[in-house]
């Protein structure tokens, strides 16, 4: 098993809601996509651990990914501590991922910025010769942070104009969180709110590069250009 993109993430729909589209624009341009979750979502109001996780399969397939795990640490218990990152780190060099995708590192959600925090440590373990005997070092080239949810400017936004309505089907997949009906029907909004609301982000990133859909990164280094007469999106 061999990835270009690998998204990781805390929780089953977290990756459908920052960086899906992206996932679904890079396998439709042939490349090897792939999503982890770090926990089942067990302590959610709805849905058990095996709905979840069940929801998350289908949900990739509307991806389009050509693999999906789930290392089923504590929801809401998520900690940065060395028997979970060298599982993550394992995983690492097993799925070899030229590209990581992780949760920005600030969030109101302790495993959300908990799993950014493990994803870079485990992709830095990763990395070296005498991490384990058995397997082969294997460091990812690029980390992108999705986010989509964070109050910061975007090193840059991918163009998902034609990828938010399957990635819209994606997330829709999880029906025990998005159903009309269950528990916390009352708390949570119906489908109708929810692509509203994700519409309006995923609008409001487009239209700063003029496109329709659009979904934010960061990336911590500076990004080359090469030719500065072809750069896109116009200033003025």
């Amino acid at each position: 098993m061999s990835l270009d993109v690998l998204a990781i993430a805390a929780h089953p729909d977290d990756i459908e809601q920052t960086c899906g589209g992206t996932l679904i624009r890079m396998a439709e341009m042939g490349y090897r996509t792939g999503a982890l979750d770090l926990t089942a979502g067990d302590m959610g109001t709805r849905g058990s651990p095996e709905e979840r996780v069940a929801e998350s399969e289908e949900a990739g397939r509307q991806m389009l990914l050509a693999w999906r795990g789930n290392l089923h640490f504590p929801d809401a218990r998520l900690e940065n501590h060395i028997a979970a990152r060298m599982t993550l780190a394992q995983k690492i060099r097993e799925l070899q991922p030229r590209v990581v995708i992780l949760p920005y590192w600030q969030a109101r959600h302790p495993d959300h910025y908990r799993a950014g925090e493990m994803g870079y440590e485990a992709c830095f373990l990763a990395g070296l010769k005498k991490l384990d005997e058995h397997s082969e070092p294997h460091r990812p080239f690029k980390i992108l942070y999705a986010s989509v949810y964070a109050d910061v400017k975007p090193s840059f936004i991918a163009d998902i104009s034609s990828q938010f309505e399957r990635r819209m089907a994606a997330l829709l997949s999880y029906k025990s969180q998005y159903g009309a009906a269950g528990a916390g029907s009352d708390l949570f909004p119906q489908e109708t709110e929810i692509r509203e609301r994700l519409g309006a982000i995923a609008r409001f990133y487009g239209n700063q590069i003029g496109v329709k859909y659009g979904e934010p990164f960061v990336v911590k280094e500076a990004i080359r250009i090469d030719d500065i007469v072809s750069m896109p999106v116009r200033s003025i």
